[in-house]
């Protein structure tokens, strides 16, 4: 298990430095962290007194590291959930925000075992984790990381300007077709064939 630190260190490194994608609803970014949620902290780095896309570009490495351990790992309580499901759901709790765990609660759910779908991490959501986890020890990361690659393709489905982050020019595998694969197992991974036929309806 890598530590907190490490995750997020890599998250950072995954998500590059500043990019200002005008079909990325989280408008300005740097290591992943959005000009939204940097006004929400209230980081004026640059202390002229607002926070804009000088403060985003003037963000640091170890910066944006501290925000996603404190911010989205530990304010969500992702820290409260089986080891081995941490990792994944920190990773989407940076991408996707509370989505994360609502994915995950739904997937408990399925499993038999029912928690508020939510987005919030509470004792009754730690409980339902814990037991689908227990009941499906060596497939519930898979099942979630399976989840999460289905979330990406019906983002693509509904919004066709996410489209580019799920498929390539070239057609292959997006950026968060890809990112969401890094949590599953190599023989769950999609085919270039599977992946064709899943985008086909996107034209």
């Amino acid at each position: 298990m890598h530590s907190v630190e490490s995750i997020a260190a890599e998250i950072v490194r995954r998500e590059g430095g500043y990019v200002n994608d005008p079909d990325d609803p989280g408008g300005a970014t740097n290591f992943g962290v959005t000009i939204h949620t940097m006004r929400r902290l209230g980081l004026d780095l640059t202390g002229d007194g607002r926070v804009d896309q000088a403060d985003v570009r003037a963000l640091s490495r170890e910066q944006a590291t501290a925000i996603y351990v404190k911010h989205y790992f530990e304010g969500p309580k992702i820290n409260l959930l089986p080891a081995a499901l941490q990792p994944s759901v920190f990773d989407m709790q940076v991408n996707a925000g509370a989505n994360a765990v609502r994915l995950l609660q739904r997937l408990a759910s399925a499993m038999g075992f029912p928690a508020a779908d939510d987005g919030a991490i509470g004792p009754r959501t730690v409980a339902a984790v814990e037991a689908a986890a227990a009941a499906a020890p060596d497939h519930i990361v898979d099942a979630y990381g399976i989840e999460r690659r289905n979330y990406y393709y019906r983002l693509g489905d509904q919004r066709p300007a996410s489209r580019k982050f799920a498929r390539r020019r070239d057609g292959g595998k997006g950026g968060w077709i890809v990112r969401a694969e890094e949590f599953i197992a190599a023989r769950f991974h999609f085919t270039a064939a599977q992946h064709a036929e899943r985008v086909r309806a996107w034209g």
